[in-house]
């Protein structure tokens, strides 16, 4: 691996003067601080695109392709090339047979992921920034000697830092835009709350997360970096996203972990408890204290922290699946939230694609029992997710990788912004409450759209 430092610029800045070069991705930790927002990334250009619908490309395909581009892991924390993409929540029909939406599509896009030879590294517990790379391209792998690698990432430095000091035009302007529509009425989201419920009642399932999507046009020569801009600062998060991808820009302002893999270690931070924030202190640290002491909403966490102990239990070593810690509270810009935090140990000869294989999507956002609860997602939800609940971040040529779970997130598309949210339901789930509740965690992106960027 070879590294140079990077001095005077912040990441978004980094992402702002590397868009020209094109295929952009930042993983962006807005919410700055230990010990969730330490670290942003920044990559621009990809030498290679890898791409998983329903008739191509799968999980044995894309580790054969990243096996030609391993190497060791180093001390330090920066990231020498990674794939960075996502899979989209409709990725699971690859692991698991499932009930397919009305408006399933063979061809539609199950993972993406562009291969960045070289990476921007912000650490923001040191203040330091890097770049690192490995020498990796398209004409080089690990089996090119190291002086050749050592040349070609010399060369993408340079062109790095001459992206950074060139003149860029500031980002334009976005007018407000307006007029999303719910693919659900308020009467027609409640009915399928209580069709959930039932299912509970009858002993199908004990839990399953419910979304409503929202949609709207978007006017000519809208700015997808202009509108993260303004939502990193209306929302930040500590597993915020842009992502550039063929046909497609994706925007995320995740407050979870998915999936993370350091080493051996393993570690998940699922959600499932929401209250929303109130403007005046006291009412909303009495909202926080009742979050905490919710019964429901700590209920349905502990169901999804022992889905996940199980689903990790497939690919960890025996008695190394832990939960240090059970519906803890994190509070974000809109939002309080009950967070749960499961560890464990990757079994030797097991790597970051046999978790995804494991435990994709995440239990926070489908059910339990999953596979039941998602069949009974697609019967109720009007159209297939795509992104949103699946997952996007990095797998590290050195193996490592971190995920976010895809929501508070924005599919932006051939003239048109989609996004969804929703929210757990138990048996004490209130239909009213439910659907505030939805709203709530869509709001802070619907207010950045209504506000202009």
């Amino acid at each position: 691996m070879w590294t140079r430092r990077l001095f005077g610029t912040d990441p978004f800045e980094a992402a702002r003067r590397l868009r020209p070069l094109g295929g952009l991705a930042f993983l962006d930790s807005a919410a700055v601080g230990p010990p969730l927002g330490t670290r942003s990334y920044v990559a621009a250009a990809p030498f290679l695109r890898y791409e998983i619908d329903s008739l191509d490309g799968d999980l044995a395909a894309l580790r054969a392709l990243l096996a030609r581009y391993r190497i060791e892991a180093e001390d330090g924390g920066a990231l020498a090339g990674a794939a960075i993409g996502a899979f989209s929540y409709d990725f699971a029909h690859r692991l698991e047979r499932l009930r397919k939406p009305a408006d399933w599509d063979d061809r539609a896009r199950l993972a993406a992921f562009g291969l960045y030879g070289t990476v921007l590294t912000f650490d923001h517990v040191s203040g330091h920034a890097v770049m690192a790379s490995a020498g990796f391209s398209q004409a080089y792998d690990r089996q090119t000697p190291a002086s050749l690698r050592r040349d070609e990432a010399e060369r993408q430095f340079d062109r790095i830092e001459a992206a950074l000091a060139a003149e860029t035009p500031p980002l334009p302007g976005n007018p407000p835009v307006t007029g999303f529509r719910s693919d659900f009425t308020r009467a027609e989201y409640q009915r399928a709350i209580e069709r959930v419920r039932a299912y509970i009642h009858e002993g199908d399932i004990y839990q399953a997360n419910i979304a409503q999507s929202f949609s709207a046009d978007l006017p000519d020569g809208f700015d997808a970096l202009a509108f993260h801009g303004a939502l990193r600062q209306r929302n930040p998060a500590p597993f915020a996203a842009y992502l550039e991808l063929p046909g497609e820009t994706v925007v995320s302002s995740s407050p979870e972990r998915f999936m993370a893999l350091t080493g051996d270690a393993v570690e998940t931070r699922p959600i499932k408890g929401t209250a929303r924030r109130l403007p005046d202190p006291g009412e909303d640290r009495q909202q926080a204290e009742a979050l905490l002491a919710s019964v429901k909403d700590r209920a349905e966490n502990v169901m999804i922290v022992d889905l996940l102990r199980n689903d990790l239990s497939r690919v960890a070593i025996a008695d190394t699946v832990d939960a240090p810690v059970l519906c803890g509270l994190e509070t974000y810009a809109s939002v309080h939230h009950l967070v749960s935090v499961v560890t464990a140990r990757l079994r030797p000869g097991f790597d970051a694609l046999d978790i995804v294989a494991a435990c994709f999507p995440g239990g926070s956002i489908t059910g339990a029992p999953k596979i039941r609860a998602m069949d009974i997602i697609t019967e109720l939800e009007r159209r297939r997710r795509g992104i949103y609940c699946g997952c996007i971040g990095y797998l590290g040529f050195d193996g490592s990788m971190d995920f976010n779970i895809a929501i508070r997130t924005v599919s932006l598309a051939a003239g048109r912004a989609r996004l969804s949210a929703g929210g757990g339901i138990t048996i004490l789930s209130d239909p009213q409450a439910e659907y505030d509740e939805s709203l709530a965690k869509a709001s802070r992106l619907l207010e950045t759209f209504e506000a202009g960027s």
